[in-house]
């Protein structure tokens, strides 16, 4: 088992653009349904495996390119650091004053390592200043216990305690 690291900050409103945040239904609308029904499925079917938009269920970051993995480790406390070393960047441009909170922080940061640890899934969401958002998330592979039937975006290459901010 071993963890991955995800990050992303964007505009609020494209984070907000959920149909690109969830897989396509498996079932495609019907070949006489609605034109725009069916090009929307064809749509999201594309570009939900490869759009860097954060996904609403954790695990299937599993699925996007590997070329989003900003970090991998096998410990889980490695992987919590990671966490608190992106939240501490972060806090300063964090709109709510509470989130900013050192103790707040340290404690998400404690309670990753735990989760992970059993082999959960650990995701943070902030608003940022200038109507932005950051997704911060840590997901357990190989296996994922939410969805265990992922396979691994590093094709097999665990590099050891690796991080990229």
């Amino acid at each position: 088992m071993h963890h991955h690291g995800y990050l992303w900050t964007g505009p609020k409103q494209r984070f907000d653009d959920e149909a690109l945040r969830r897989p396509p239904h498996p079932d495609p609308p019907p070949a006489d349904g609605k034109p725009e029904l069916i090009q929307r499925h064809r749509e999201v079917k594309a570009e939900f495996p490869v759009v860097d938009l954060p996904p609403l269920e954790t695990a299937y970051w599993l699925i996007k390119p590997e070329k989003l993995v900003r970090g991998t480790w096998e410990e889980p406390k490695e992987a919590a650091q990671w966490l608190g070393e992106r939240l501490a960047e972060y806090a300063p441009r964090f709109a709510s004053e509470s989130d900013r909170d050192s103790t707040r922080l340290a404690l998400l940061v404690n309670s990753a390592a735990e989760q992970l640890g059993w082999g959960g899934d650990v995701s943070h969401g902030f608003y940022l200043e200038r109507p932005s958002f950051l997704s911060v998330a840590l997901v357990t592979c190989s296996p994922n216990r939410a969805m265990p039937d992922l396979a691994c975006p590093t094709t097999g290459h665990l590099t050891r305690g690796s991080a990229q901010r």
